[in-house]
């Protein structure tokens, strides 16, 4: 899962394991690294709404069998055993989930909203003259890097830094995940020290605040789970679903007339082609035969919520091509379903959407079978996306960055 062959086609993976293994299928995730990957979707909610104690969260019996290689210790930054919400179970997950989910609702959607619209039109702004861009690296990456910031009281200039270790630990690459992982650390203590000092209007200081009254240690860790989670899968999933769009005709042709909408393909890229392809890690309780096949208490088990998305048997009969209707796994299930989904569906929506707007005949500018994807065995991440418009002059008449601020009417 970790070669260029499985990231430039995984879904003719997905159908080879299935049909070779059935529901669970053997994988690895980095050289002599194994793991079961769950392709069924109905395999799949079982373990994601387990609430009979039957899977955990706590990686550490598996984190003990790994062998002492780069490989394997490269993908301890995104599975390693940390104290937070996604790898602890029962009453010590439950205080973590509540701190986290209330935060998260404090995020006002209006304010949200216009700090995205803002920070899209900048960086539009650096570009629309041009009639060409590298949607990822001058639109998506940036974007998500400078909204989190402000989310998380940091100014924009550590943007950059922040995306760069953040991409690292995604591709799960040996040494360099290691040091990424060490930097990831010491810019986490270095935020958390400054919002105990001087606490303001974001998201470190309200987990301080909270009357689960984390421990410093804790308030850490789930910045650094909130802020993984936010910024590298964001903005794979305003790519994602961009690039969707510009070549599916049933959103292509709704950027006329209207046919299909932006949160429409948002949903169906949740289900087929999630930015977080293959994640969710479990770990047996006991030994047991699922779906055919036996797992032991110490080995990863990893749910394929893209595998799950596109599984054609065991999608729910209401999940139709227009919507996931409900159905989709991109955003997880159950007691550990991501609970930032709605910011991130507000980033997306309204970071697209001012594309279209602002970019007239946005196209692609290679075909989309010659676009290239990042190799990882998680992500499902575009290395880039070249495009091309009608450029965009600042002197120019009409809706742009200089002459409107105002989101798109297409925007809930």
């Amino acid at each position: 899962m970790y070669a260029p062959e499985f990231a430039a086609d995984p879904h003719a993976a997905y159908a080879r394991l299935r049909a070779r293994h059935g529901a669970v299928a053997p994988v690895e995730v980095a050289p002599g690294v194994g793991a079961h990957l769950v392709l069924d979707y109905r395999a799949a909610w079982e373990i994601l709404t387990d609430r009979d104690a039957h899977w955990s969260k706590d990686p550490r019996p598996w984190e003990a069998s790994l062998p002492d290689t780069p490989e394997a210790q490269g993908v301890l930054g995104m599975i390693g055993y940390r104290p937070n919400a996604l790898f602890t179970d029962g009453s010590v997950h439950d205080r973590f989930r509540q701190a986290v989910s209330d935060c998260f609702r404090l995020i006002q959607p209006h304010r949200l909203r216009a700090t995205v619209t803002e920070i899209a039109d900048d960086l539009v702004r650096k570009f629309a003259a041009e009639g060409r861009a590298d949607l990822v690296g001058q639109y998506a990456r940036p974007l998500m890097a400078r909204v989190i910031n402000s989310l998380y009281g940091r100014s924009d200039a550590s943007g950059r830094e922040l995306d760069r270790i953040l991409t690292t630990l995604a591709n799960a690459v040996g040494a360099d995940a290691v040091a990424a992982n060490e930097q990831f650390g010491g810019y986490m203590n270095e935020l958390i020290t400054a919002k105990y000092e001087s606490p303001g209007d974001d998201l470190p200081s309200w987990l301080i605040g909270h009357p689960a009254q984390l421990a410093p240690e804790e308030v850490v860790q789930h910045v650094v789970l909130t802020l993984g989670a936010g910024n590298e899968p964001s903005a794979n999933l305003i790519s994602n679903t961009t690039a969707r769009m510009l070549t599916d005709e049933r959103y292509y042709s709704s950027l006329t007339d209207g046919a299909l909408s932006t949160r429409e393909a948002l949903a169906e890229v949740l289900r087929t082609d999630p930015s977080m392809a293959n994640y969710g890690p479990y770990f047996a309780t006991r030994p047991v035969r699922f779906h055919g096949t036996w797992i032991q208490p110490a080995e990863l088990v990893l749910v394929s919520y893209a595998g799950a998305g596109s599984d054609p048997t065991g999608l729910p009969a209401h999940a139709d091509e227009r919507s996931d209707g409900g159905a989709h796994l991109g955003f997880g299930a159950g007691e550990h379903r991501c609970p930032a989904a709605d910011p991130a569906l507000l980033i997306a929506a309204t970071a697209i959407d001012r594309l279209l707007t602002l970019l007239p005949g946005l196209e692609l500018a290679v075909p989309f079978d010659a676009l290239t994807w990042r190799p990882g065995p998680f992500h499902r991440a575009l290395a880039a996306l070249p495009v091309t418009f009608g450029p965009v002059r600042p002197d120019q008449p009409g809706v742009t960055p200089w002459t409107s601020s105002k989101p798109s009417p297409s925007i809930p």
